[in-house]
């Protein structure tokens, strides 16, 4: 028999931060599973004018709820940039727990409250795929072994204990933001979660990671390319060598 499970701790004000870059037909779906799944969070969109009008559509849901909000930006300037732009946004309002969260549906908003409870006892909470009780799912194999590889190569690299320190389903407290810096961040694709994990753990901070389940998108082109692939190794490389002379990433 289970355990009875006690009541939750209020994590305070929630942001949920959506970056979007057309993204029309996964958006409304997916903000309305982040309002079922944590009613009392509020939602970021964060849109990079994108040409199929995903913002408009935005805009339309920011019109009829008042949890939810958008950040119009004016071009495509990657995934990192739109989530330090997200991540300024909720902290001048004072949120105190802001969470990173695709769009496409491959971060399952039902397992929203994990996150937040495991916040408890946390810094950071990164949702893994890689841990026990983690998987994927539709998810081709040559991009599974690419994100394990990846995972590996960090882990190794830099030292961290973390299994999936790629992972883009996380829950930042805001204090955790404000300690470790955004202001050197310059990582613009998905090295950017690696740069902040990085960060939190050098800064002592507590980073857990709890597992999901990542299911590939039924709509719409991923944003991976070969140049992201390459800014990760290249970054990586040369934050674990920063690393071995006593050096931290975006700091001389």
């Amino acid at each position: 028999m289970p355990t009875p499970r006690g009541p939750r701790r209020d994590p305070g004000r929630v942001l949920v931060i959506i970056p979007t870059y057309n993204e029309r037909e996964n958006l409304e779906r997916i903000v309305a599973r982040v309002r079922a799944a944590a009613p009392a969070a509020d939602v970021l969109v964060v849109d990079d004018a994108s040409p199929d009008g995903t913002g408009e559509l935005a805009d339309r849901l920011a019109a009829g709820d008042s949890h939810v909000h958008v950040l119009h930006r004016s071009g495509k300037q990657g995934l990192g940039a739109a989530y330090i732009a997200g991540f300024r946004w909720g902290l001048e309002r004072d949120y105190d727990v802001l969470v990173e969260m695709d769009a496409d549906g491959s971060h399952q908003p039902e397992e929203l409250p994990a996150l937040l409870d495991a916040l408890a006892d946390a810094d950071l909470v990164i949702g893994a795929r890689w841990i026990p009780g983690g998987k994927v799912v539709n998810w081709p194999r040559h991009r599974e072994a690419l994100s394990r590889g990846a995972n590996v190569y960090a882990r190794l690299m830099l030292g961290t204990p973390l299994h999936d320190a790629t992972g883009g389903y996380r829950a930042f407290r805001a204090s955790t933001l404000r300690k470790i810096g955004l202001d050197g961040v310059d990582s613009r694709g998905y090295c950017f979660q690696i740069d902040l994990a990085l960060r939190a753990l050098q800064e002592g901070l507590r980073v857990r990671e709890v597992p999901i389940t990542f299911v590939e998108r039924e709509h719409g082109a991923s944003k991976m390319s070969g140049d992201i692939v390459a800014e990760a190794m290249w970054k990586v490389t040369r934050w674990g060598v920063r690393a071995r002379l006593g050096r931290r990433p975006g700091r001389s």
